[in-house]
């Protein structure tokens, strides 16, 4: 490197991370790699989103790098709270799923960005400083499925938690009870009920709830 490389990555802030994943052999892992590493700190770690969530109140991080599937307290339902109390810190999922009931909810819910625990570590050092600037970062096989879900219209009948989360809806209840019931976060009811009104054509929760009782997915008169 040239001495203005060296002078600019001096120059360059250095960024702090909390590190958020149930195996500790994976934060030790990803301590490593970005100890060895200019440009970041690590400042915390945290087992379960319900930690990650207290760990940014004390620490301030200016990215969280949170798994998604935990014991004690999942991803997504960390992301929710996060976005509801305006931390400061961006959420980049580092996660081995990347099926669309993972990938949709962590985004709607705030992340900033979403990677699989494959991606090389220059990619992770990118994402991670992307990050930090705002900027959404995404993997390649997870923007793919992001673009095939917005040009694909929804088709087929519902789903059996789809049925469920309408029956609910039905009922009257709260997505926040719907999502306490189901033991889900509420932006995956959101994106259950987004789901079902595509595949009713309808707009709303009433209209959902009246155009299932026509076609007798609730028990109605039957009609198709």
């Amino acid at each position: 490197m040239s001495a203005d490389g060296a002078e600019r990555s001096a120059e360059e802030p250095v960024i702090s991370l909390l590190l958020v994943d149930d195996h500790p052999v994976v934060r030790d892992g990803l301590r490593a790699m970005f100890d060895s590493a200019p440009g970041f700190t690590v400042v915390a770690e945290a087992a379960d989103g319900v930690e990650a969530v207290a760990r940014v109140a004390a620490h301030d991080p200016d990215v969280v790098l949170m798994d998604l599937r935990m014991p004690g307290g999942g991803g997504v339902d960390a992301i929710t709270e996060l976005t509801r109390r305006g931390a400061r810190a961006k959420v980049l999922v580092l996660t081995t799923w990347d099926t669309d009931t993972d990938t949709l909810p962590a985004i709607e819910a705030g992340a900033t960005g979403y990677l699989l625990k494959d991606a090389p570590r220059e990619e992770l050092f990118t994402a991670v400083r992307a990050a930090a600037e705002g900027r959404t970062v995404l993997s390649p096989a997870v923007a793919s499925r992001l673009v095939s879900a917005v040009r694909t219209p929804a088709a087929g009948p519902l789903t059996a938690r789809e049925r469920e989360v309408l029956a609910l809806v039905a009922r009257g209840t709260s997505n926040r009870e719907i999502a306490r019931e189901l033991f889900v976060s509420e932006a995956t009811v959101k994106t259950h009920l987004t789901h079902v009104y595509a595949k009713l054509g309808v707009n709303d929760r009433a209209e959902a709830v009246a155009r299932a009782y026509e076609r007798g997915i609730l028990g109605g008169s039957g009609r198709s």
